[in-house]
């Protein structure tokens, strides 16, 4: 039977090459948007066009209710036995200037949005007696970085998180791990940072591809990595 998996971000940079890895992997895909519903519904086609099988579902993780009613309705076809905590948000700003608003939303979709998928996969995926769940923190969880109390304390927040249900779920076959990625390309890179001031930055002297994350993703997703559960593995290019 086809192992199943949910994406959350799915339709972000990072999110799309891991959906794309999972499916060329065998895996059927479950691509989660919310603001990017239209952009992973043109994902799962192409992966479906490609050869491979992918649905979309579209939701707020940062909402409760919304959350275990999509989960629900997703259960209902069968378990899934992988889940990649990929979703999260930005919203910048220096802390003795940052909103209560800045810092819950950031943390509601990263952090609380891991709780509401994750907790209810959990009971099902234990089941099998197989599982894998990864959660995408950020190298700003692990060195800081000016502007984003929010956003590391979210990301690092993943990293407790994840090492105690590692110890919950090892016994039962289940994985947990961490993936904290570097300075990745995207869009949101390009629009701050020169390829030059990269080079300054990062040891490897460029910025990582979408792909390089998804084949470590992917890797922790597989029967391969059975006896790697409640690790952080850093992807950055020597960074930190």
């Amino acid at each position: 039977m086809m192992r199943r998996a949910l994406v959350t971000g799915g339709a972000s940079p990072i999110g799309a090459a891991v959906a794309r890895r999972l499916a060329e992997d065998g895996v059927h895909v479950i691509i989660h948007a919310h603001s990017g519903a239209a952009r992973a519904a043109a994902l799962a086609a192409a992966i479906v066009a490609a050869g491979g099988s992918a649905e979309t579902a579209t939701f707020d993780l940062a909402d409760a209710a919304a959350s275990t009613a999509a989960i629900e309705a997703l259960l209902a076809a069968g378990p899934i036995q992988i889940l990649v905590h990929n979703a999260g948000t930005h919203d910048d700003a220096p802390m003795a200037g940052m909103s209560a608003t800045q810092w819950h939303s950031v943390i509601d979709v990263s952090l609380n949005g891991f709780f509401h998928v994750a907790q209810p996969l959990l009971l099902p995926m234990i089941g099998t007696r197989w599982g894998r769940i990864v959660a995408m923190s950020s190298i700003s969880a692990i060195m800081g970085n000016r502007g984003q109390a929010n956003y590391a304390a979210a990301k690092a927040g993943l990293t407790g998180a994840v090492r105690s249900l590692s110890l919950e779920c090892a016994p039962r076959g289940v994985t947990a791990n961490v993936v904290a990625p570097g300075i990745i390309e995207s869009p949101a890179i390009t629009a701050v940072m020169s390829r030059e001031q990269i080079a300054k930055l990062v040891p490897a002297r460029r910025a990582g591809r979408p792909e390089e994350v998804a084949e470590l993703v992917g890797f922790l997703a597989s029967d391969r990595a059975g006896y790697i559960t409640g690790q952080t593995i850093s992807i950055n290019g020597g960074l930190a």
